[in-house]
């Protein structure tokens, strides 16, 4: 047997030692797709918005963990929170949690119309299998609605209602009367509604991974409308856009919508816990699980864990505290009017949207023909992760961290912390611009990403 690591042996291991780590005993594929443009960095600090390499090199973190550093990294706040509670039973399921049901009381409060009873899970595809399984038993159909390109995760449940063909077809079959229909368009929805057989309709209040899709403005309370017209629930996915991140709490707010069923995850453990959550009103939440005999029918080992539940009530705190939906809404609008602003000046940029903090910027697609003067592994980068290529630049030329939509490869996300400052903002905007006057075609991306390529391939220790 070989040595067996202890955590004093963290801060000593080199940037080589992790990769092979990570390449032999986790995923090598992923090892290589890091190394391509020099994602593989050893981070080995954290603050705020801020991150650091193990040569003391700071970075500025605008990927915020896909939404969930809302409140940035190891905020102290939910640190010192978490303290409070290290002598208390963690995991203790033969009992009713302190830190748990003091979270969902909180989470009553703040959520919209009478969603009142949470359970509690690890992670924001828990949510949504929960979420699923809620839908079926409380309304005794069966099939489950959901859009093109959303996201809901990649377990089996929530793989079956995400809208992307390359992470479902090596899985199928996945579950059994799960349909999609195009998101923001409401005929195709009530066509599917009809029939009166449809458990529930799950939908993101904006595509998060889809690359940042806003629905047309009244979609969602339309959808409602009709969802509630033929009997199906509406489950409304804020695993990526709740908390703020949007500029209110909750995007579903921007409407007025309350939805049957609402799924929570990422930034609810403040960056530093997991935790998601499935909410919903009490009428649906005793039909499905009502009752002694039913009361056990899903249920999950670390779900509402103290550790967990104690960052949750923490995280609500400093949002609350430090009024940041209303920053995000602010901040948000001064980042895409920094954007657009941009795309005037470069034909690159195809399109930016979003709201609030949560921001995609699209780029055009490269000919046919550009793609054939760019070798190797950049060409295959180039051909399905092109947002990549950009984020690449960047990373390694600017050190702002940013990554592309999984549904949209030729996106990159800006989804920073919601306590980044306006002069961070102005700090991104003029790498942009500089990266853009630099590379004013794609090739100039594909270049720049085979240098970065060739030089980390040849200079990494």
């Amino acid at each position: 047997m070989e040595k067996l690591y202890t955590v004093s042996d963290l801060a000593q291991l080199t940037r080589s030692q992790v990769r092979e780590n990570f390449k032999n005993y986790m995923n090598p594929g992923l090892c290589t797709l890091l190394g391509l443009l020099d994602f593989d960095k050893q981070y080995v600090r954290a603050e705020g918005v801020y991150v650091w390499d193990g040569d003391g090199n700071r970075y500025l973190d605008f990927l915020g963990g896909y939404g969930s550093l809302n409140l940035g990294h190891n905020h102290p706040y939910v640190i010192e929170a978490l303290q409070k509670v290290a002598a208390m039973p963690n995991l203790l399921q033969a009992g009713m949690g302190v830190a748990a049901s003091t979270l969902a009381h909180n989470l009553a409060q703040i959520t919209p119309g009478r969603l009142q009873n949470t359970f509690f899970c690890n992670s924001g595809a828990e949510a949504v299998e929960g979420a699923l399984k809620l839908a079926r038993i409380a309304t005794g159909r069966t099939r489950i609605l959901s859009c093109q390109s959303g996201f809901h995760g990649k377990t089996m449940g929530s793989l079956s209602v995400t809208g992307r063909e390359k992470y479902r077809k090596d899985f199928e079959p996945l579950l059994p009367a799960c349909d999609v229909v195009p998101y923001g368009d409401l005929e195709a929805l009530e066509e599917q509604l009809k029939t009166e057989d449809v458990a529930a309709f799950i939908v993101e209040p904006i595509q998060g991974e889809g690359g940042i899709i806003v629905p047309p403005a009244g979609y969602l309370s339309a959808a409602l409308a009709l969802c509630h017209k033929y009997g199906t629930l509406l489950i409304a996915d804020e695993i990526q856009t709740g908390l703020g991140r949007t500029g209110k709490m909750f995007a579903c707010e921007h409407e007025g919508v309350e939805p049957d069923i609402l799924c929570l995850a990422k930034s609810l453990g403040g960056g530093i816990m997991p935790i998601g959550a499935v909410i919903t009103t009490a009428e649906l939440w005793n039909k499905a699980y009502g009752g002694i005999e039913k009361c056990l029918l899903h249920t999950s080992t670390f779900g509402g864990n103290t550790w967990a539940a104690t960052a949750g009530i923490a995280t609500l705190e400093v949002l609350y505290k430090e009024d940041l939906p209303r920053r995000a809404a602010e901040l948000g609008a001064y980042l895409l009017d920094g954007l657009r602003l941009l795309q005037e000046k470069y034909r690159l940029i195809r399109e930016v949207r979003g709201c609030g903090l949560l921001v995609g910027i699209e780029f055009e697609q490269p000919a046919k023909g550009m793609l054939a003067k760019i070798a190797g592994a950049v060409n295959k980068l180039a051909s399905e992760y092109l947002g990549s290529m950009v984020a690449g630049v960047l990373l390694n030329e600017h050190r702002i961290i940013t990554a592309y939509t999984l549904n949209n490869p030729n996106v990159i996300r800006l989804e920073p912390p919601l306590v980044v400052s306006r002069e961070e903002i102005d700090y991104v905007l003029n790498a942009l611009e500089t990266t853009f006057a630099k590379n004013k075609s794609f090739l100039g991306f594909g270049l720049a990403s085979g240098k970065t390529f060739l030089s980390g391939k040849l200079g990494r220790k």
